[in-house]
């Protein structure tokens, strides 16, 4: 396996991803606005566990090329689908955090026999009751010359008590990628995109999952309610992270890593 970025040929564009470690396959893909390298800090604690670990880099995002038209949920689903035929390494374990749990929830449910489990992160898997007035400053954020700046503002917003040592890199780098061309209109168009079509596939979920949340997410009026709402629609187990906001696992890899090991290990002894 390589650090090196790959790329996957999609319609419309490639799809970025790196592959690293050997043994069961996990694929991450992370939320939306960010970098595949949202998960550096977990990504060592599976690959010491003896796993492989590919983490993606949405469409429009990252390395992935700028060019997609498409960026609805269920069309990044299918880019994880189509990745994993790609991969030919047998059933993997899927995560995805925020928007990018909408994509493995799709992709789990098209192609059952693909995949393992599931791990939902913070996830937007269903549309919930949002205030008119914080619709229209999501969009407004988004537009015009001031777009980059009112995300990356908005994503400083999403953490608990203690983001990682790097947290101000990773953000930077997540400033410079968005002012490339397309980029922000990428963000702009998954952020106005409804879970319409991945909420009834909740329901058809058969791989083992599981549902993290931090505590403190302000995304949700109710993080705990939420997580509990998602994981008993798809028979699914919960770990909440005490203190941790939209992204537990940046900010505390060792407890989710240790709640995402007890799934993963349990599966493979199971099979």
């Amino acid at each position: 396996m390589t650090t090196d970025t790959l790329f996957l040929n999609r319609p419309g564009g490639r799809i970025a991803y790196d592959d690293t470690g050997s043994g069961p396959l996990v694929v991450c893909l992370p939320g939306l606005g960010d970098l595949r390298t949202e998960y550096r800090h977990l990504t060592p604690l599976l690959l010491d566990a003896g796993f492989r670990v590919v983490t993606v880099d949405l469409r429009g995002h990252g390395d992935s090329d700028a060019t997609f038209t498409d960026h609805e949920r269920p069309t990044v689903g299918d880019d994880v689908v189509a990745l994993l035929g790609h991969l030919g390494a047998g059933p993997a374990h899927l995560i995805g955090t925020s928007f990018g749990a909408a994509a493995v929830t799709w992709a789990a449910a098209q192609a059952p026999r693909l995949v393992a489990s599931t791990t939902l992160i913070g996830p937007f898997v269903r549309d919930v009751p949002v205030p008119a007035v914080k619709r229209l400053a999501l969009r407004a954020m988004l537009a015009g010359p001031w777009g980059v700046a009112g995300w990356v503002g908005w994503y400083g917003k999403l953490w608990g008590d203690a983001p990682p040592a790097d947290h101000d890199a990773h953000t930077a780098a997540i400033r410079t990628n968005l002012a490339q061309p397309g980029r922000l209109a990428a963000v702009r168009a998954m952020a106005l995109s409804t879970c319409e079509a991945i909420d009834p596939r909740l329901d058809e979920l058969t791989s083992r999952t599981l549902v993290v949340m931090g505590t403190a997410d302000p995304d949700f009026d109710d993080p705990a309610a939420e997580a509990r709402t998602i994981a008993g629609r798809m028979d699914g187990e919960v770990a909440l992270i005490d203190g941790a906001g939209h992204y537990p696992h940046a900010e505390q890899p060792r407890a989710v890593g240790d709640a995402l090991l007890r799934l993963l290990t349990a599966d493979r002894t199971d099979a």
